[in-house]
């Protein structure tokens, strides 16, 4: 399975970026191989708006399953599960914590956003 981590740095031991459109990187994990590819989110990061708009449609790009995050807010939820991608929100430890819990099934979809839009 494929997934999506936001990251406050590019390697697995970073820790979860508590926010999505406006996280320092996403960490896009194959959980099959453990291979992954950090994507620097520079640009959501200095969006004036529209970040988790323009982040959810980038990270569906590289056809992940999931998007494990600390929040989401509506706008980029809605994009996520409209490319058929889920949201997991409340998640916080490091990227490879993270990959583990969901791997273990310790993890599940959120419902909705769980913030309003323009948190930060």
């Amino acid at each position: 399975m494929k997934i999506a981590v936001t990251s406050r740095g590019p390697e697995m031991a970073s820790d979860v970026d508590p926010r999505f459109g406006r996280a320092k990187w996403f960490v896009i994990v194959d959980t099959e191989t453990g291979e992954f590819e950090a994507i620097d989110n520079e640009k959501g990061v200095e969006a004036g708006s529209g970040a988790g708009i323009q982040a959810a449609a980038r990270v569906a790009g590289f056809g992940v399953e999931y998007v494990l995050t600390g929040h989401c807010g509506p706008n980029a939820f809605r994009t996520l599960t409209e490319a058929g991608v889920k949201v997991i929100t409340s998640v916080t430890g490091t990227v490879e914590g993270a990959v583990e819990k969901i791997k273990l099934g310790g993890l599940s979809p959120s419902d909705a956003a769980d913030v309003n839009g323009h948190w930060t």
